[in-house]
């Protein structure tokens, strides 16, 4: 790649950025060491020391990402009715054999209308946050959500349940991104990975929850085993509403509308009141102030048609792949598992006790992989040797398949617990370092907007492989089975190939070394070792910058008054 005529602001050798970085004449002295030294205690803060500082930020990022834990249980129910007899008996067909089962172009159709309405909801979402805020945004959505848990619970067929999916859908788009962002915007770097991973552990215990309310009501031989479920969702928005009004509004959001003052106050919400010596809300606005005004230089603007030019191009195709990715290694395979189960020769009780194993643990994987990232693993490798590790087990659940009839149970019991294992290894790595990529590599002005078509590209992609995927294991169908894994394990090499050539590593960077990174277009496996001084980058004349300028001014005129 031709270097650029800035490259002095970059160098690559194997040591972190120094702290004699030389200031640009031009930006103001004051606001060049207060940005420089909030930078550099962020990049210098240990773990420990970001929990002292941060138990606020750290609360509100919890109870944000509480509303994924209410969309995993609403999620974890669609998929996991269809092995549950009570409700193939009330929405499903008569089989030859007396049982009734729910074909699979109605199993592909209701998680399809899921889908359809997350990409809607999600495109809604990059355009309304940016204008309301992200508080405001939520608490609407919790509001829409309420209404539309009527409509599951009161459904009489199969269509109203696709109407019910398709609507609740919207508001599942805007959670599914907004806390992410979220979780990135309220917390320092050392935190960083850890609050945006969280995200994953309550995906996990939402589908926990989802599968053990649905394996409670196994015996209940009426309506209520399916409708009980349905209006327990009922249980998460109120709560939800009232924690989300008296959270702090995101610093960063405030700080590209021009409110500095509101953007010092959140800030002051978000920190310890014992750690005021340790903590200067004036320098960290000046740090987000002057990240922004570099990503308003480098990037063109703030619409979506933005995320595809320039330097922006390339995070918006990485952010992409990572979410794409999570289905194209196999998730999607894993999602049926109680189905898979069923159809590989368990009993429907065993089934969905190896579904509650398997979300029990994807929850523990993410404290696994806080660990590894805490002894400096780096997000890169996670993510390419977790890809590694899943490309051999779906070959191990493949050869599976070649298990006799003779033998059928014991193979059905060996291919449930390689599904453990198989959970554990992504959840460890891929299913989790995913949300801390996503929420890192995209710039702070074009955050959600690249988020959204991420996670679009991966409903885009889920929608595809939930057409095939009940068709590779309905009896009526394909009846692929254990073969199944060959398919995903072909498609979970060709995204290691992606990973190895394209995903960088984002692991104590601040967002404004990212952006510099970025510009430079410095090569993927490259970014670690590379020295990057965002001082010697020029900010001045663009927007967040003069506002800041001017309020700096007037509280200057106003001490001389």
């Amino acid at each position: 790649m031709p270097e650029s005529p800035k490259m002095d602001a970059v160098t690559a050798h194997d040591s972190r950025p120094s702290d004699d970085h030389p200031h640009p004449e031009k930006l103001p002295n004051a606001f060049v060491k207060d940005a420089k030294s909030a930078s550099d205690k962020e990049q210098k803060m240990t773990l420990l020391e970001g929990i002292r500082l941060y138990p606020k930020a750290i609360g509100w990022s919890l109870l944000i990402s509480t509303c994924i834990v209410m969309e995993g249980y609403d999620v974890s129910l669609v998929s996991n009715f269809f092995a549950f007899p009570q409700f193939n008996q009330k929405y499903g067909d008569l089989q030859p054999d007396g049982s009734y089962e729910l074909s699979a172009a109605w199993q592909s159709g209701l998680t399809n209308g899921v889908t359809c309405g997350e990409i809607i909801g999600l495109f809604i979402n990059g355009w309304l946050s940016e204008k309301i805020g992200y508080r405001w945004t939520v608490i609407g959505s919790l509001v829409w959500l309420s209404g539309v848990v009527a409509i599951f619970f009161t459904a009489q067929n199969v269509q109203t349940l696709l109407v019910a999916e398709i609507l609740a859908g919207l508001p599942w788009g805007v959670f599914q991104t907004l806390t992410i962002t979220y979780a990135a915007e309220v917390c320092p770097i050392a935190l960083r990975g850890h609050l945006t991973t969280y995200v994953n552990f309550c995906w996990g215990l939402g589908q926990l929850i989802g599968i053990g309310v649905i394996r409670a009501h196994i015996d209940v031989q009426s309506e209520w085993a399916y409708r009980i479920p349905y209006a327990l969702q009922w249980m998460w928005p109120v709560p939800l509403i009232i924690g989300v009004y008296f959270a702090p509004e995101s610093p960063w959001w405030l700080v590209r509308k021009g409110r500095l003052e509101d953007a010092k106050r959140s800030l002051v919400r978000l920190t310890s009141a014992k750690s005021a010596d340790q903590f200067d809300p004036d320098e960290t606005v000046a740090m987000m102030v002057h990240t922004a005004a570099l990503e308003e230089k480098i990037t063109a603007g703030a619409r979506y048609i933005d995320c595809f030019k320039g330097i922006d191009l390339r995070r918006t195709e990485i952010v992409c792949m990572v979410w794409a990715i999570q289905n194209l290694s196999g998730n999607s395979f894993s999602n049926y598992s109680t189905y898979f189960l069923v159809q590989a020769g368990l009993s429907v009780e065993h089934s969905y006790s190896f579904a509650m194993g398997q979300y029990a643990i994807n929850m523990v994987g993410v404290f696994g992989a806080w660990a590894l990232m805490a002894w400096g693993v780096g997000r890169r490798r996670l993510y390419l040797v977790g890809l590694v590790g899943l490309f051999t087990m779906l070959l191990i659940m493949g050869f599976l398949g070649l298990v006799p009839d003779s033998n059928r149970d014991a193979g059905a019991l060996a291919t449930g617990s390689m599904m453990l294992v198989w959970a554990a290894v992504y959840q460890l790595t891929v299913g989790t370092v995913a949300y801390s990529l996503v929420a890192e590599l995209p710039s702070r002005r074009l955050q959600i907007k690249t988020v959204v078509l991420g996670r679009n590209l991966y409903n885009i992609v889920g929608i595809v492989t939930n057409i095939l995927t009940p068709r590779m294991l309905n009896p009526t169908a394909w009846n692929w089975q254990n073969f199944a894994g060959f398919f995903w394990a072909g498609s979970c090499f060709l995204c290691i190939v992606y990973t190895f050539f394209r995903l960088p590593e984002p692991r104590g960077r601040t967002f404004a070394e990212l952006d510099v990174l970025f510009e430079h277009g410095i090569a993927a496996r490259k970014f670690e070792s590379t020295h990057v001084d965002v001082w010697q980058e020029e900010v001045d004349g663009h927007g967040v910058m003069n506002s800041y300028q001017e309020k700096v001014a007037a509280g200057h005129a106003n001490e001389k008054a």
